[in-house]
């Protein structure tokens, strides 16, 4: 999966959540998986319909009602499911959830598995501001999931993240091919 695909994948909030419960056999129907995920009716909806359009959700054709549709994994969406799960299934508490389920936190964890500068980080993660950059490099930092060192081998000096400890095991979940 590339960085363009795993962007537009984390910037619905239940995305990787629907991707990781249909992996692990949660039924495909709508309303197992919204009692299964804990999300609003809408933010269901709105995550369940950008993963059809992306691709990695279909209606399973003759099971369903045309009112509560059965879904089903696609090959890509198969892929992607196993990423997800595989990320899902390294935050336990919900307060790590919460952040996971931010738009940027996967993308960023998935560039950082060595020292990233950045303006690289922001260069491959084209439609980021700076301000949400920077906003959620804090926010990984505070939670220790990206360390920020400061890199004085240069004539000026300057930071680097890198991934560690549970944002070092999602960056290697994510497999991500740059």
């Amino acid at each position: 999966m590339d960085i363009s695909i795993l962007v537009k994948l984390t910037s619905r909030a239940w995305s990787l959540n629907i991707l990781a419960l249909l992996h692990s056999g949660a039924p495909g129907r709508q309303a197992p998986l919204l009692a299964a995920t804990s999300a609003s009716r809408t933010a269901f909806a709105a995550s369940l319909d950008h993963l059809i359009q992306l691709g990695f959700l279909e209606r399973n054709p003759g099971h369903g009602h045309p009112l509560r549709p059965e879904f089903r994994l696609t090959p890509a969406g198969a892929e992607a499911a196993r990423m997800a799960n595989a990320i899902v299934n390294t935050v336990p508490d919900d307060n790590a959830f919460k952040l996971l389920r931010k738009t940027w936190t996967v993308p960023i964890l998935a560039l950082t598995g060595t020292p990233h500068r950045f303006s690289t980080i922001k260069s491959e993660l084209a439609p980021i501001t700076d301000r949400a950059l920077s906003s959620s490099l804090q926010q990984l930092e505070s939670r220790d999931w990206i360390q920020r060192d400061i890199e004085t081998t240069a004539r000026l000096p300057f930071p680097t993240y890198k991934a560690v400890r549970t944002g070092l095991t999602i960056h290697q979940a994510v497999g991500l091919t740059v």
